[in-house]
């Protein structure tokens, strides 16, 4: 167990590493950059294998998450000379003769909380964002993915002098103590009831916070498709990692003359990805633990299931699982899933679909799926999310550029590429004045307006 003597050591040193100002060096930065990815690539085998003993999680899904990391890594290396460039900004007439910059300052040391279900992705591309930046960072993996969480501190401590990134481990109480730090930037990827917990910790030392959540979020699916590829992209969004992601479609809703041709061609998929027993395929992973397992198994009680169902306690395996015949009042309906269970609600009109979702709480994804250029603007127009995606699931985040996060209760903050990189900094604006000229008007004594 890591005490709190510990914890304040490595942040002290942290503290000082950064009063030093070496990370303010955008060369150096980068130099870490390449470092982090060179691990990455010495440790694929390592990390591959971790993520297989936490989730079962498939070799391909494995590499398409480091990829994720990777990708996030030549993107900042390519711009952070561009990001980090003063932006001059015009001034107006009064300040004749000055000129004004805003600079991107790193915050200092920032604290990086990270999930079970990618624990190398959402641990590592928010630490691309802090180096990138010049901070120094202290990581906090997930213990429920024990394996990775040690697979972590292992590659971060073969790499980097602690004072610059240290990785702590262990449980809720390590994080308290972490939390009672005077960090000046924490960012959180979790549940919403921790994300609070955090929030709440930080503002006793005013700590700015990035939080980001989940939800439930809604795939809409038009009868303008091509019917193949929306199911098959659904399913791969929505079983993936055993539906154990936070932009995974929650729900279905469908419009109501296409809904048994979709049905029919997502059950298709289904065996087509997986096979007739997807306990036995090499392509699925599993669910964390026993708790989560509990969780989702009650979760099947609710309508009738459409295809899949199966489950064993045993092998923490659920069958990728479509529920038809819900209504918003089922349990199913009521939490973010979290795992293989797909329910399914139909509509009549776009705007019911519309009005159905801008019921719930904002949610971190939404899916729209039609090739109707003018619905799909509808859609854009009258609905909020912290992202969308267009005739497909998931794909928006393996875009650097875009930036990513939640609305509401889904989250706050942005991360991914520049956003990246703006989250884990200041804007420090900048005025310079010359002594060519100094004119009166602002100084004492001050004369009263004529009164006509």
């Amino acid at each position: 167990m890591i005490t709190q003597t510990k914890v304040s050591d490595i942040f002290n040193r942290q503290r000082q590493f950064f009063s030093a100002g070496k990370t303010k060096n955008v060369e150096f930065r980068i130099e870490q950059l390449k470092n982090l990815e060179q691990a990455i690539e010495v440790n694929k085998g390592l990390i591959i294998k971790a993520l297989k003993a936490d989730l079962n999680k498939p070799g391909f899904e494995a590499y398409f998450e480091m990829m994720g990391v990777l990708s996030e890594i030549k993107y900042a290396v390519k711009n952070i000379k561009s990001w980090t460039k003063a932006q001059k900004i015009g001034t107006p007439f009064h300040q004749f003769l000055s000129s004004a910059k805003v600079y991107k300052e790193p915050l200092g040391v920032v604290l990086i909380i990270g999930p079970w279900n990618y624990p190398i992705n959402l641990m590592l591309v928010p630490l691309v964002g802090a180096i990138a930046a010049g901070n120094c960072s202290i990581l906090k993996p997930s213990e429920i993915a024990s394996h990775t969480s040690s697979v972590i501190a292992e590659i971060i401590q073969k790499t980097f002098d602690p004072s610059f990134i240290a990785v702590i481990e262990g449980g809720v109480e390590t994080s308290k103590e972490l939390l009672s730090e005077s960090f000046d930037h924490i960012f959180f990827t979790g549940g919403t009831d921790i994300g609070k917990i955090v929030m709440s910790s930080a503002a006793q030392n005013l700590t700015p916070v990035t939080l980001e959540l989940g939800g439930k979020s809604p795939c809409i699916v038009d009868d303008n498709v091509n019917i193949e590829y929306t199911a098959k992209r659904i399913v791969w969004g929505k079983f993936s990692n055993a539906g154990q992601t936070c932009t995974a479609p929650d729900y279905l809703l469908v419009k109501k003359n296409i809904k048994k041709e979709l049905l029919n061609s997502i059950k298709k998929h289904i065996q087509k990805f997986y096979g007739e027993e997807p306990s036995k395929s090499h392509s699925y992973a599993r669910i964390i633990n026993q708790r989560h397992f509990s969780r989702l198994s009650q979760l099947l009680k609710d309508g009738e299931i459409f295809v899949g169902g199966d489950t064993n306690l045993e092998e923490l395996y659920i069958a990728p699982t479509v529920i038809d015949q819900v209504s918003w009042k089922d349990k199913v309906m009521q939490e973010e899933i979290f795992g293989p269970i797909l329910p399914v609600l139909e509509y009549t009109h776009l705007s019911e679909a519309i009005d159905l979702v801008n019921k719930q709480p904002k949610p971190l994804a939404l899916y729209f799926f039609s090739i109707n250029k003018k619905n799909q603007e509808l859609v854009l127009q009258e609905t909020a999310s912290g992202g969308v995606c267009i005739n497909d699931t998931v794909m928006h985040l393996t875009v650097p550029a875009l930036p990513f996060g939640g609305v509401g209760a889904s989250g706050f903050g942005r991360y991914h590429g520049k956003a990246g990189f703006d989250t884990f900094s200041y804007q420090r604006g900048v005025l310079n004045k010359s002594f060519l000229l100094d004119l009166n008007w602002r100084y004492p004594p001050y004369l009263e307006k004529k009164k006509h």
